[in-house]
């Protein structure tokens, strides 16, 4: 017996090896919105209601919403590039996707579907040259994914409300190149997975303690008790109901109660601070952070923040976190967007060097550094800070360079040389 038949493999070509079948549509089921382990719903709505999850997600989708995005066009044999204003998709990812919104807005939705569905959809719509004319985003909960007999991926929008006119409770079925896709994180690379759905049971508890709280302060911000009677009540409800309207909720804290027929009130429940309700509010706030990867100090919480280390966590931002979806959006418009033939000489590109900026001083000395070492010039720099331009003929696109560098081979050659040219050595000679 051979080593791969001991382990339970055949050996043998490629012809051998397992069919593997990708069910691509049952891959968006396996993490769904429901009910956490806490009891709480939780979906994309129950979510957004909680503050840092809302921070979160508006941080995210209006920083990607407001960077500039160019499509740009290789030259000289791909050792320079340049704006590729004529082309028909340039429009549509800098300023207008299609008549009803603008590239931030387009943006904006597309990044918050990404981020709350870990997918994001958009219909293309096409002329007869198979141009890009424009990209509608559609709601990722309706949108399904699937295989056809021959292997083709295609889409299925439920179309069950009237977002598309004419086609209300309908199911729409788009071919593959009819549909501008950016899949989140996921298992098979072609479908993600919700972040909201994965973490469900950890925003669970963050729902949780947020309706604890809120019930905390419904109930006059008072620990809850029991009401003791010497004798034996009649209608308890009644007197508990009554109880809880004359003393019950915020307006009411701190009144003074009055009790009859030697009735006695005694609290059974601990303080919030007692039972760590402040920190496991703040344990939710480095929780939701955490799942999408946002320093702290950006959704305003700035108790580990410091003025010496706010600057690197903002370029860690840009990094590590908004990097990987920018990456994620030109990826998939090379993918989607151009045409085959086009995505060797046509890339999109986000402009991120607004936020790489650091304080003013910083920025000075590095454009004094790039204007001594030649490879900065005036206009460079004004561009770079918004600045007029300085006229070509005034020198404003010229490089300079310190002549006091040599290399260092050369280094005491310049010494040398003068003193062969002596009066002495040249009787000599």
């Amino acid at each position: 017996m051979g080593m791969l038949e001991w382990l339970g493999l055949r050996g043998g070509s490629a012809r051998d090896a397992p069919q593997i079948t990708d069910n691509v549509r049952d891959s968006g089921q396996t993490f769904v919105f429901g009910k956490a382990d806490s009891g709480e719903k939780v979906d994309e709505k129950s979510a957004m209601q909680i503050a840092t999850v809302y921070a979160c997600v508006r941080l995210l989708a209006e920083t990607v919403a407001g960077l500039p995005l160019h499509l740009y066009r290789m030259k000289d044999g791909m050792s320079a590039k340049e704006k590729a204003t004529d082309h028909p998709l340039y429009k549509l990812l800098y300023r207008q996707p299609n008549p009803e919104m603008t590239s931030f807005s387009f943006r904006e939705t597309m990044m918050t579907h990404l981020l709350l569905w870990g997918n994001s959809y958009a219909q293309i719509i096409r002329d007869g040259k198979n141009n890009v004319l424009a990209l509608y985003p559609l709601m990722p909960e309706y949108v399904e994914t699937d295989r056809d007999e021959k292997g083709q991926i295609y889409y299925i929008y439920h179309a069950y409300t009237d977002e598309v006119p004419g086609e209300k409770n309908k199911d729409i079925y788009f071919r593959y190149d009819e549909i501008f896709h950016v899949p989140g994180l996921g298992f098979n690379g072609l479908v993600g997975f919700s972040p909201i759905a994965m973490m469900k049971n950890s925003l669970g508890t963050t729902l949780a303690v947020e309706k604890y709280g809120s019930a905390f302060f419904k109930n006059g911000a008072q620990p809850s008790g029991v009401l003791e009677h010497p004798g034996v009540l009649k209608n308890p409800e009644k007197i508990r109901e009554n109880w809880s309207d004359v003393y019950g909720g915020a307006n009411n804290a701190h009144k003074v109660a009055v009790l009859e027929e030697g009735m006695q009130y005694k609290a059974i429940s601990l303080p919030p601070e007692d039972s760590q309700f402040l920190s496991t509010r703040q344990f939710g706030v480095n929780e939701i952070c955490r799942i999408f990867r946002v320093p702290p100090h950006m959704v305003q919480d700035l108790e580990h923040a410091t003025f010496s280390n706010i600057e690197h966590q903002s370029i860690d931002f840009v990094v590590h976190t908004l990097t990987p979806w920018l990456v994620r959006f030109e990826q998939a418009i090379i993918k989607d967007l151009l045409l085959p033939d086009e995505q060797d000489e046509y890339f999109p590109k986000f402009n991120v060097d607004g936020l790489l900026r650091g304080d003013y001083q910083s920025r000075m000395q590095g454009y004094a550094t790039g204007i001594s070492n030649g490879f900065l010039s005036p206009n460079d720099i004004h561009r770079l800070e918004n600045m007029d331009l300085i006229p070509a003929e005034k020198g404003g696109d010229d490089y300079y360079l310190n002549g006091g560098y040599v290399k260092l081979e050369d280094a005491g050659k310049a010494a040398v040389k003068p003193a062969e040219n002596t009066p002495d050595n040249r009787r000599k000679k």
